[in-house]
């Protein structure tokens, strides 16, 4: 097995940031610095990070329901509280697919996956995140369809999106928006662009998972079937 599929195999990174860490002169094989083109043979090789030794796990999938409040990093320069601080009980290395702000709260998947998790954040491959929003103001049925055929922002116009109404009241609007990519903090600046700035944010799925029935800062692990329908989106076997 080439040396960064191992890597991404034992859930280090996508296969592309693994050859960065071969690079950087970060990945050892047999006690020597390793170099792009090693290939590594499971049974008999020794293969460290930053000195430390990895061995291929058992693949995990996780779906946590996320608190506000808590970062969606595996460590934090400024000591707050990382998703991976709540996954007691969890002895495989697992990283986090995607981010979600600190203030917003929800729906994230985490794995040692590293090629599933690689293609779950491609925009090719277009996996739907759903978020409940509640904005400020009384949001018309015009403005909801400018939001679902697209706006423009800073970084361009915005993929065709599902938008549907759930409440209005006389200055808050709840809403629910499908989309299929992953722009940075692009649903709250999809929302500012029609005048309707964000006041609470929740992702409620990723592809077909849901965090229901788990309160914040409760996970679980994904179900065989749920596993296969993910990798199965994504051209996966």
């Amino acid at each position: 097995m080439r040396l960064q599929k191992y890597l991404a195999a034992c859930g280090i990174a996508s296969r592309r940031q693994c050859e960065r860490l071969i690079e950087e002169g970060r990945v050892g094989l047999n006690g020597a610095v390793a170099a792009l083109g090693d290939s590594v043979d499971e049974a008999k090789d020794a293969v460290t990070l930053d000195g430390c030794p990895l061995r291929l796990n058992d693949k995990v999938y996780i779906v946590f329901n996320k608190p506000q409040g808590v970062v969606t990093t595996a460590k934090d320069t400024h000591q707050r509280q990382t998703v991976l601080d709540y996954l007691d009980g969890v002895r495989a290395r697992v990283f986090p697919v995607g981010r979600l702000d600190m203030d917003v709260e929800g729906a994230l998947l985490l794995t040692n996956d590293g090629e599933l998790a690689q293609r779950l954040m491609h925009p090719r491959y277009e996996v739907e995140k759903v978020y409940v929003a509640s904005v400020e103001g009384r949001m018309s049925l015009e403005t909801a369809q400018r939001l679902a055929q697209g706006v423009a922002l800073d970084d361009g116009m915005t993929a065709p999106a599902e938008v549907r109404i759930l409440e209005r009241q006389a200055d808050t609007t709840r809403i629910q928006l499908t989309l299929h990519e992953g722009r940075k903090r692009e649903v709250k600046r999809m929302c500012a662009a029609v005048n309707h700035p964000i006041r609470h944010l929740r992702r409620v799925a990723v592809g077909d998972i849901k965090a229901a029935g788990l309160q914040p800062g409760e996970w679980r692990y994904l179900a065989d079937d749920e596993v296969a329908a993910l990798r199965s989106r994504v051209g996966l076997p």
